[in-house]
Parts: C-alpha cells; structure tokens; sequence
C-alpha cells in the first residue's frame, strides 16, 4: 500500500509577516500546520531578529520556490554605531566598542558609496550557509572560525533614511545572497567606530511585498475554517510574473503534459515560460534549439 498523506492538497503561497524572535523554519511549521497543509517550504531563512516579508510555499507551489530564492531582496535596517559584534547584530557578543567617536551624515553617506554595486562580500560566521553540510552558525556557536570564500552580490541601491549621532537607518536594495549584517558590520569599520544591527525588516521578496503580508497571529484567528485564511492564498504563478505567458490550447497542452515539446507561434526566442491550459497554469516551460516550447517544471493539483 501507498503511503496516506497526511493534510490538505493545498496550493499557493502565504506571504507572511515574520515576527521577531522565531526562525523561519518555525514560521513555515506553525504556517504549515494552521493549513494543515501536506508539504511546505520557505524560500530562503529570515534570522530571528529579522521581521517581514517572508513567502511560504504551499503544495505544488513549492516548485516556484527556487524562483523566490533567486529573487532580488529589499531591506529596512537599524544600526547601533560604536558597538561591533561577533555576529554583526545585537545577539552577538561584543568585540569591540569605542566610546568616544563623532560620525556625521556626510561622512556615512561617503561610506555608503562602496557598498553600490557588484561588490564582493565574504559571508558572516553567523549564517546559515552551509560547508561541508554543516551550517556556518554551528560552528560560530563552538567558537570555531573557519575561511569563506567571497562571493559577488548586488546592491541596486543603499539609502540613508535616518541619522541620530551614534543611530542609522538604511534601506537596501540588492540581489540574493545578500548579508546584510556583513554590510553593516563593514560599514562600521569603514567608518572606524564599528557598527552592528539592532533592527532588520525585509520589504520585499521578488514580485511580493509588505502590503502582501499577513501575521500569523491573523492566521491564528481565522483559522477555525479554512476558507477565509484560504482566500489569502496567493497564486503560484506570481512568483514568476516576469516570465513570458504562453497560453496552449487544451490538446496542445496535453502533449506537454506528456512531456513533449511543441511548436507554438509567437514564442520567445529563449529562456523559460509561464505556461498556462487555457487560463489555468500548469508549470514552466523552456524554449529548446529548435524553436519548441518544453516542459521544466509541471504544476500537479488534480
């Protein structure tokens, strides 16, 4: 006999407000269980400190998931001037600390120019990137410090929205990957006092933002019946707007179904698809060298 799934065959993604002070696997847990949802996944972790936008994948959504990951980030940050940390925000351990500096706003917003841009950056001790298996924070916790490679990012933008004597607040544009501790704790040596966060809300996540949002607390609330918090579903497919639409006749899009590629008129030149029966989406596709539409990813909710 075949394994009995356990919950709902529900599809579509929650775009959660995180709160501050759980992990994002949590989050994704207690998401997971208010829908009583048979398989979820988050799309890139959110530290306990952080809040904000944080798109949960529900059912068939999951394979978008990789898309989200990928996606462009933007931040809302809170840095404490003469203070670093081990960890670059406020649950690290202090390393340093100068008590008497002066930093004006000119002088930050000098220093914030060598963060635009592609810039390398070496991933912080406390993250979740993993070697050898093994997640960064792990051994940050045993005291161990081991070599990271740099790795190229993208900062599309880094603004000074708010300055107090030894007080910041940034907003940051920039690609995956991102740490934003890492520029915080750069910035604070760039401009020789240290620096760490003490806040960090993430804005947007790909084509999703704050006004997305719901709390789990709100989740929490209506959750007595399904077809409210239902109804806060988002689509899959707008995890993927910026891909080119390719509508397909039913019969058409039987033989994608069934693998196969076909020849559709007026398909893109190269690259992936939304690729819809009709007005229903049912997966991404790819453009092959010989002009046909194939099957990547196919959407499963029947």
């Amino acid at each position: 006999m075949g394994k009995r799934k356990r919950g709902r065959d529900i599809h579509g993604i929650v775009i959660l407000d995180k709160a501050i002070g759980i992990s994002s696997n949590r989050a994704l847990q207690e998401v997971k269980r208010l829908y009583n949802a048979n398989k979820a996944g988050h799309t890139g972790s959110l530290d306990p400190l952080a809040t904000g936008v944080l798109p949960l994948c529900l059912g068939e959504a999951t394979k978008v998931s990789q898309f989200l990951l990928d996606s462009d980030k933007k931040y809302r940050t809170r840095l404490k001037l003469g203070v670093r940390t081990d960890s670059g925000d406020s649950e690290g351990t202090v390393i340093a600390s100068c008590a008497d500096f002066h930093v004006t706003r000119k002088q930050v917003e000098q220093a914030l120019k060598q963060f635009l841009g592609e810039i390398e950056q070496i991933p912080p001790m406390h993250s979740a990137l993993k070697v050898n298996g093994v997640p960064l924070y792990k051994m940050a916790r045993k005291g161990e410090t081991i070599e990271r490679e740099a790795r190229q990012i993208t900062v599309y933008s880094i603004e000074l929205t708010d300055f107090d004597e030894d007080e910041l607040e940034l907003e940051i544009a920039c690609s995956k990957g991102t740490y934003i501790r890492t520029i915080a704790d750069d910035l604070g040596q760039a401009l020789g006092c240290g620096a760490h966060i003490i806040a960090l809300r993430r804005t947007q996540a790909g084509a999703f933002t704050e006004d997305d949002c719901v709390t789990a607390a709100f989740l929490k609330e209506e959750a007595e019946g399904f077809a409210v918090i239902d109804s806060h579903l988002i689509p899959m497919d707008r995890a993927i707007a910026d891909l080119p639409k390719v509508v397909l006749p039913s019969i058409t899009a039987d033989f994608v179904k069934n693998g196969q590629a076909v020849l559709v008129r007026h398909l893109p030149e190269d690259g992936l698809v939304r690729l819809y029966e009709e007005e229903q989406f049912i997966g991404i596709g790819c453009i092959d060298d010989d002009g046909k539409v194939a099957p990547r990813r196919l959407i499963v909710t029947q």
